[in-house]
């Protein structure tokens, strides 16, 4: 029946369940997990799930095993093996950074071989996907499907489930309306809404851009403490305030508000990237320390709001090669990169620095 979730709906309920605690059933056929947020993990939930007997694992990204010296025997994941005595402050040890300084000691930890690791993949990515850190307690399960039945948990199949996230969900217009602002009072502010019942994003529209020429653009990912509390440790609200005054002053343009805060990691782990370089990591290594990649962002998003509002070439506003090499990929012609180099100051000065050594931005 149409009334029954598909596999988008499950994964949105799935992501929820991980924020709110809950443990989620990723199954493969016969072969299956429960499959726990390390972030939420309560103490009489991890004691469920010693009491389950098996050998349950904490699954973390390589970048986060790098950091604690624990072998990643399946690439791009690490299987830890839990103690039989573990605890939930060991395992926020394992999956969060904040104290690794204080107490570099972890192990030893025996990480896992042998076996498949493909459904503990799919649990760091949902967990990614929910803007949580990409750790989780994962036990096999012999009957996945009775046990989410008996328990009342989210049961997700791990092969519709990975075709879903390899893609970026498709994008709705749903409302616009004349906005008047500072840099044009002729300004119009579209909202986009994801199929998989993600965060919104925005089109800001400046004049009334031909649709057959390159438009000036900027794809601008949301920065809470830059764009709203005019951060001084980032560029992004000096960016995105010259982006739309420029604009202004050509008379037309578009401005594409992404909300990926953090390069895509969620603003609560972006504070805790913040806490990492307070303690002498650079911006990188921040990211990795934490589990993430260097950037998690999806620029798709941008082109398929642009070919929606009926553009298909830009100006790009950007110092970023990365968006204009996905703008390219994704059918959108840049006939111009147009630099934007504004908003250094003496507390970003080695953050600048760094996206330029280490993501190759044009600074």
């Amino acid at each position: 029946m149409s009334l029954s979730p598909d596999i988008v709906e499950v994964l949105a309920r799935a992501r929820a369940d991980l924020r709110m605690g809950l443990g989620v059933v990723i199954a493969d056929g016969t072969a299956g997990v429960l499959a726990l947020a390390a972030e939420t993990l309560s103490p009489a939930r991890l004691a469920d799930v010693l009491a389950l007997g098996g050998e349950p694992v904490l699954a973390v990204t390589a970048r986060r095993a790098a950091t604690l010296k624990a072998r990643p025997y399946d690439g791009d994941l690490a299987r830890i093996v839990l103690p039989s005595d573990a605890s939930v402050a060991w395992v926020a040890a394992i999956a969060d950074p904040a104290d690794d300084l204080r107490a570099p000691m972890k192990g030893p930890l025996v990480a896992a071989r042998g076996g498949g690791a493909h459904l503990h993949r799919l649990g760091l990515t949902l967990a990614k996907s929910a803007r949580i850190l990409p750790a989780v307690v994962v036990l096999d399960l012999p009957a996945p499907q009775r046990f989410a039945t008996e328990h009342g948990l989210t049961y997700v199949d791990a092969t519709r489930a990975a075709a879903v996230l390899e893609t970026a969900s498709p994008l709705h217009p749903v409302v616009s309306a004349r906005v008047p602002l500072e840099a044009s009072e002729a300004g119009r502010v579209h909202v986009f809404r994801p199929e998989d019942g993600g965060e919104e994003h925005y089109a800001i529209e400046i004049g009334k851009p031909a649709r057959d020429a390159p438009v000036l653009a900027r794809l601008h990912s949301a920065c809470f403490t830059g764009d709203l509390l005019g951060s001084l440790k980032c560029d992004c609200g000096p960016q995105l305030r010259a982006a739309l005054a420029q604009m202004g002053a050509e008379g037309a343009g578009v401005l594409l508000y992404l909300n990926q805060e953090g390069r895509g990691i969620g603003l609560a782990n972006k504070m805790r990237a913040y806490s990492l370089q307070d303690q002498g990591f650079d911006t990188v290594e921040a990211n990795h320390r934490l589990g993430f990649e260097d950037d998690e962002r999806d620029f798709r998003l941008g082109s398929d709001i642009l070919k929606r509002m009926g553009f298909r070439a830009v100006r790009l506003l950007t110092n970023n090669p990365a968006k204009i090499a996905m703008m390219e990929k994704t059918g959108i012609s840049v006939a111009e990169r147009v630099p934007l180099k504004v908003g250094e100051n003496a507390h970003n000065r080695a953050y600048l620095a760094t996206k330029a050594r280490k993501s190759g931005h044009l600074l």
